[in-house]
């Protein structure tokens, strides 16, 4: 039995909620036995339907036992028990190989960026091999990024060591040019020992001729699509006749690059961004927004949605973000982001009717001059912009202005609820449908009703809520955090005469800081190398006035 004790921070409804979601939440070790015993990508999932891990494994059935059996999760460390207790569910992708896994993993925590992986959350990407037949001599090449200029792409590879190792036998076996001048003078010949040790055919000073070179180019290329076996027979049969002469060395190489081989050329799909691939993905975006719709009790459904969020952390910088989203997916470039103006420091509720004021006073002032009618009719603003929205005249059509959002979402509760409200009306936009989501309970409010809208977490109304006011919160804290950096950037030493900014970097890397700096006496600011004993006393004085 488990035994609760009141006090002001826990309500009598969260601890009702909290024995709630215990009874509710399911028997995942019960679906350890539909789990088969092969590769794939696994995905685990809150209460929330949020991704918050994505792994891989040899064997998913082995991998998910480690989760959900009693006597595995006890010996875990305390982030897999805190993984442990927040996963409500999970998908499941066989598939063919570890590498296709590892392929497929990265890929999705590119797109989900889990908060409990650490791995592959970076923008790097797997290596791909890149051959440009358009050049004289072309060359064998790794990039992580493919490029639409002609060249053509091999990959991505998985395992960039095994890669580097096949790459390195192609071109001895093949005589590929690894150097880098086109037209090599005698100076370069002259280091370059390649051809004379046999590891290159040379075409550059004419040993082959170009089409003979471009002709071993390509069987390099078939042998990393998969298409020439008859290569890795061959070598499997030089290493079982350098085991029958007791060469093991020799054997024991051979086998290990057979090995790597085989690994970069086993087939394997490719799981790019952008692909038809069939990931978890289940959501239905306008079915989310018709939900939304009905739950509201809206007029139209809010096919455009605008949420706003403010982010300050301290007193350096407050900043505010407005998103935008279009039939239930992010309109990335109707987003925009605000230097708050009007309060220092932390008051997010005259922040939020600061936002909402530039944003719709904005708008309404495009439409306006969007509207040759505008000075003389006595429509209401909502009106008058819906009317432009649908407007087919043409010297109409052809100006550009952003319509009004069928709904506006602000991050938080009643307070900046209120403030956003009173903005809209002195813009006289009464009917304008707006709600906020308070991050807590994830609870709704409407303006003029004191009891929230509670919407099941399951409901995929909810879930879009969720998306656009973390796609808010996200880019807020990017911008935020952006401004941090440029401050960090910024210094008194740039006001400091005779101090460039080559000077200020080493000053501050030597010092670590201007208060340090500020300590430091003149002939210590003298010892940089370029600091003159005249510059350092200039420095010094100019610091203890500034002080």
């Amino acid at each position: 039995m488990r035994i609760f004790r009141f006090d002001k921070r826990r309500s009598f409804f969260n601890i009702c909620r909290t024995l709630k979601t215990e009874r509710t939440k399911p028997d995942l070790a019960a679906r350890l036995h539909d789990v088969p015993h092969a590769p794939g990508v696994y995905v685990m999932r809150d209460r929330l339907d949020r991704v918050i891990y994505v792994g891989k494994a040899r064997d998913l059935r082995k991998r998910l036992s480690n989760y959900f059996l009693p006597s595995s999760a006890r010996k875990a460390d305390l982030k897999t028990r805190a993984l442990i207790t927040s996963i409500w569910s999970f998908d499941l992708h066989v598939l063919r190989s570890d590498t296709e896994a590892l392929l497929l993993e990265g890929k999705l925590i590119k797109e989900f960026r889990p908060r409990y992986n650490i791995s592959f959350r970076d923008d790097k990407r797997f290596l791909l091999v890149r051959v440009h037949f358009g050049d004289e001599f072309p060359r064998i090449g790794l990039t992580r990024l493919k490029k639409d200029d002609g060249a053509e792409y091999f990959g991505p590879f998985a395992h960039s060591g095994a890669l580097r190792t096949t790459l390195n036998w192609l071109n001895r076996k093949f005589g590929l040019r690894v150097c880098r001048p086109l037209r090599p003078d005698e100076a370069d010949y002259k280091h370059c020992s390649n051809d004379i040790i046999k590891n290159c055919s040379a075409p550059c000073i004419g040993r082959v001729s170009l089409e003979e070179y471009r002709q071993r180019m390509r069987h390099a290329c078939e042998f990393l699509q998969g298409k020439s076996k008859d290569l890795l027979a061959a070598l499997e049969e030089e290493m079982q006749k350098a085991a029958a002469r007791l060469d093991f060395e020799k054997a024991a190489e051979l086998r290990d690059m057979l090995n790597d081989m085989r690994q970069t050329t086993a087939p394997a799909r490719r799981f790019e961004r952008g692909s038809r691939v069939r990931v978890m993905s289940t959501i239905d975006p306008m079915a989310d927004v018709r939900e939304l719709q009905d739950i509201l009790r809206l007029e139209r459904p809010p096919l455009v949605m605008e949420c706003f969020d403010i982010a300050n952390i301290g007193t350096a910088h407050c900043v505010a973000s407005m998103v935008r989203f279009k039939d239930g997916v992010p309109d990335n470039a109707n987003y925009r982001r605000y230097r708050i103006r009007a309060v220092s420091g932390q008051n997010d509720f005259i922040s939020m009717a600061e936002v909402i004021r530039r944003r719709f006073s904005r708008i309404l002032l495009e439409g306006a001059k969007a509207d040759p009618d505008a000075e003389f009719n006595q429509e209401a603003p909502q009106e008058a912009m819906r009317r432009l929205a649908t407007n087919q005249l043409s010297e109409i059509k052809n100006q550009k202005f952003v319509s009004l959002p069928d709904l506006v979402i602000v991050d938080g509760g009643k307070g900046q609820l209120g403030m956003a409200v009173k903005e809209l009306q002195q813009l006289g936009l009464h009917d304008l449908p707006i709600i906020g989501l308070a991050k807590e309970h994830e609870e709704v409010y409407r303006p003029g009703e004191s009891d929230p809208v509670i919407i099941p977490h399951d409901r995929g109304a909810l879930k879009l809520l969720q998306r656009i006011r973390d796609e808010a919160h996200r880019w807020a804290n990017g911008y935020h955090q952006l401004l941090l950096n440029r401050r960090v950037a910024e210094s008194i030493l740039d006001e400091c005469p005779g101090i460039s900014k080559a000077r200020k970097t080493a000053l501050l890397k030597h010092f670590g800081s201007v208060a340090r700096l500020r300590k430091a006496s003149a002939e210590q600011i003298a010892e940089l190398p370029g600091i003159s004993a005249a510059l350092a006393q200039e420095i010094h004085a100019f610091l203890i006035s500034r002080s």
